[in-house]
């Protein structure tokens, strides 16, 4: 019997993982368009404008709701506006009705005389 060598450092060693020893290019085709550019100025760009498009569509997106909430709004005080009208003309009506009474009774006329 053959006594094995043994290494005396891990330069010696040799990996017993198959998948360890194998050394390969990453496989690119399941990365994104913008990861597989090899120019780091053509990323930054088209980072870029993603985030301007993105912030665009933010903005027309405030401005859509402001402009609904400014016609929400709008309503809401005609609305109020209307029924303030309403009341007004309501409590006029009646303190008519309150003040024709009071006359009809100082000139001594009731329900049962003269209705």
């Amino acid at each position: 019997m053959v006594p094995v060598p043994l290494a005396s450092s891990s330069n010696g060693r040799v990996s017993g993982k198959s998948w360890k020893s194998q050394k390969s290019p990453t496989v690119r085709s399941q990365l994104p368009d913008g990861v597989k550019t090899k120019n780091w100025e053509d990323r930054m760009r088209k980072t870029q404008q993603a985030l301007a498009i993105k912030k665009l569509q933010t903005e027309l997106r405030e401005e859509k709701q402001a402009e609904i909430q400014r016609r929400r709004q709008v309503t809401h005080e005609r609305k109020k506006a209307a029924e303030e009208r309403q009341r007004l003309e309501e409590a006029k009506a009646k303190m008519g009705a309150r003040k024709a009474a009071r006359l009809r009774r100082r000139a001594g006329r009731t329900k049962k005389i003269n209705g």
